[in-house]
C-alpha cells in the first residue's frame, strides 16, 4: 500500500503503514473521500510531514481535529489558508505571541512559515467530514499519530512539545522528558484560553530552550 509522505518520515513509519489498523484506516478514509465532503483535500492530509521533515523538527504543536468548515483545513494544526478569517483558537495564539514577544498579528493565518522553520503542526486526527467535528476520531488516526509522537521522542533530541488542553496534555506519556521540553497549558479556544493559555509564554520559553541547546529559535 502506497502512502505518499515525505521521505524521512516514510523511512521511519514504513512498519506502521504495514499494520492492519493502518490499512483499515486508509480503506475507510478513501471511501469517505469518495462519498462525503472531507477536509483537508486528499493531497494535503500529510502536509505537516511534507513541510517539516523529521530531521528538522524543533517544536511540536498538537491539535485534535482538522477544521471542518469549507476552505479552512490544509493539513497543519491550527493553520488556515491565506484569505480565510482567523478561527478563534488561532486568533488567541496570535494574541499570546503579541503579549509574549511583542510580535504583531500576521496578515494571514497560514502557519506554513512556522513549519518551514521546524514547527511540526500535527493534528491527532488527520481528516474530518464537512461540518462534523470528530467524525473521523477512533478510526485509527490517533494510533498513527501517537506512534509519530513516540518516533519524534525516540529519534530526535531537544524538541519542544507544546501541549494545549487536556487532550494534548495526555500525550506527554509518549515523550521522553529527559531528552525534550514539555510545556502544557489550557487550550487556546475562547472557552479555556483565559484559564492559563493567556500568559503561558510558551513561545518565548520554547525559543529560550532551543537557544540553550544551540538550536536556531523560531521566528514566531
Amino acid at each position: 500500500m502506497d502512502v505518499r509522505i515525505e521521505e524521512s518520515w516514510g523511512a521511519v513509519l514504513s512498519e506502521v503503514f504495514d499494520k492492519q489498523y493502518f490499512k483499515d484506516l486508509v480503506a475507510f478514509v478513501k471511501s469517505e473521500y469518495k462519498t462525503q465532503t472531507i477536509y483537508p483535500p486528499g493531497k494535503l492530509i500529510f502536509n505537516a510531514f511534507d513541510q517539516c521533515p523529521l530531521d528538522q523538527v524543533k517544536v511540536v504543536i498538537l491539535g485534535q481535529d482538522p477544521y471542518h468548515g469549507p476552505g479552512q483545513a490544509h493539513g497543519l494544526s491550527f493553520s488556515v489558508r491565506p484569505g480565510v478569517p482567523f478561527p478563534p483558537s488561532l486568533l488567541n495564539i496570535f494574541k499570546e505571541i503579541k503579549s509574549d514577544l511583542g510580535i504583531d498579528m500576521p496578515p494571514n493565518g497560514d502557519l506554513t512559515r512556522w513549519a518551514k522553520q521546524g514547527v511540526f503542526l500535527l493534528n491527532a486526527t488527520l481528516t474530518v467530514r464537512n461540518g462534523q467535528a470528530g467524525s473521523h476520531q477512533k478510526r485509527g488516526w490517533e494510533e498513527f499519530t501517537d506512534s509519530v509522537i513516540h518516533t519524534i521522542s525516540e529519534k530526535r533530541s531537544h524538541v519542544v512539545f507544546l501541549l494545549w488542553g487536556a487532550y494534548a496534555g495526555k500525550k506527554a506519556e509518549l515523550i521522553d522528558e529527559k531528552k525534550h521540553l514539555i510545556l502544557k497549558a489550557p487550550h487556546p479556544s475562547p472557552l479555556s484560553a483565559h484559564r492559563g493559555f493567556f500568559g503561558c509564554k510558551h513561545f518565548s520559553k520554547a525559543n529560550a530552550y532551543l537557544e540553550s541547546k544551540d538550536i536556531e529559535p523560531i521566528k514566531w
